[in-house]
């Protein structure tokens, strides 16, 4: 018995494989380039697919089935290519023109193009109404997109077909599933938006109550939907003179003016220390607090570690506010609440959030600051 080396053995069953991959049958995949010296045989197939001479309706098969390789290989990019050379030949068979469709639909639905795949199930469905695979295309496509009521519509046109075709059944299941929380979730929406734009009425309707002034942002361009008198917006205006924007709060915690169960007007307040460029900021103060209640707990024992000559203590603190349209300070009491202050024929709240400056007493830096802007002091 003649003895061959394994290796031997391999190396042949290599270079057989690889002769075997070289005959268009039994290629596992095609080549990107088809280069006719290398591959003659692939060149002649291809030749054969793309001869603009045969019958429109064979072109357009051939193209189809040059798809379908490239779909089964899951390059689906090519695939869209060659079914859609396959539907510009326009060839007048409408079972090919609506498999062209329905395939390229496939394609677009697995590279993520939902409303693509949806659009060729339509044109599918133009060509051909009874073909099951565009029909249940079209519904997972409205599925995908959220449109449940067009999924539902889809699966009925497709179950009047074949009432028991489980994947049919299976996607009206999910569809009517989806309406039905999605209806559910839009009255919710309707009924939580009812509300906060009552809440936001009696906001307004309170400080234009107590006569704050609100600096309004520029004005926004009207959305389409926004009608004259329509809307919650145009009803606050009615009611308060006010527009909603004026409260909206610049600030990055998201905090807002808000009305409290016992008809107290809640304010996010900043304060400004520009002596060290700090702020702090209070997400809810009460329009009856006075700013000593917040100060004598902010700088009483325990100092801010930027306060490195302990100076800050609450007993030497005064407060501003800017009037930016004169370029001029006022000086608030101390003891006088937010809302006595926020009722000054000066001040206007901005962007939602009242801000004050806090300067220390008869420091060099407070000085020079009066030197620079007129002062209104008490």
């Amino acid at each position: 018995m003649q003895y061959v080396c394994p290796t031997v053995l391999n190396l042949q069953k290599t270079d057989n494989i690889r002769e075997f991959n070289k005959v268009p049958m039994f290629m596992k995949t095609a080549p990107e380039d088809i280069d006719p010296l290398k591959h003659p045989e692939l060149a002649a197939i291809q030749s054969i697919i793309h001869d603009d001479d045969r019958p429109l309706g064979e072109q357009a098969q051939s193209l189809k089935d040059e798809g379908n390789e490239y779909f089964k290989e899951r390059n689906y990019k090519k695939a869209i290519v060659s079914y859609t050379a396959g539907l510009q030949k326009k060839c007048s068979d409408c079972n090919v023109n609506a498999v062209l469709h329905t395939n390229r639909a496939a394609a677009h639905f697995h590279l993520g193009n939902m409303r693509s795949a949806l659009n060729d199930a339509v044109a599918a469905k133009k060509f051909k109404p009874d073909h099951l695979k565009a029909l249940i295309r079209g519904a997972t496509c409205c599925l995908e997109l959220k449109k449940y009521t067009d999924a539902l519509q889809w699966c009925e046109e497709g179950l009047k077909l074949q009432p028991t075709d489980k994947k049919l059944l299976e996607l009206r299941a999910a569809a009517d599933k989806h309406k039905r929380v999605a209806e559910r979730d839009a009255r919710k929406a309707k009924v939580q938006e009812k509300k906060e734009r009552s809440e936001r009425e009696a906001l307004l309707a309170a400080i234009k109550e107590r006569g704050v002034k609100l600096r309004m942002p520029p004005p926004r361009p009207k959305r389409q939907s926004e009608s004259e008198d329509g809307g919650y917006e145009g009803a606050s205006k009615a009611l308060a003179g006010l527009d909603l924007d004026g409260l909206c709060s610049t600030e990055a915690t998201g905090a807002r003016v808000f009305l409290g169960e016992q008809g107290i007007i809640y304010w996010p307040v900043l304060f400004l220390y520009p002596e060290h460029q700090q702020t702090d900021f209070i997400s809810a103060f009460s329009e009856s607090s006075s700013f000593l209640d917040h100060l004598s707990h902010m700088f009483g024992e325990e100092l801010p570690p930027w306060d490195t000559d302990r100076k800050y203590s609450f007993k030497n603190l005064q407060v501003f506010f800017e009037d930016e349209e004169r370029e001029s300070l006022h000086q608030v009491n101390p003891e006088t609440t937010l809302l006595k202050t926020l009722q000054h024929k000066r001040y206007f709240v901005k962007a939602g959030t009242p801000s004050f400056i806090i300067l220390v007493k008869g420091s060099p830096f407070c000085k020079k600051f009066f030197s620079e802007r007129k002062t209104y002091l008490l």
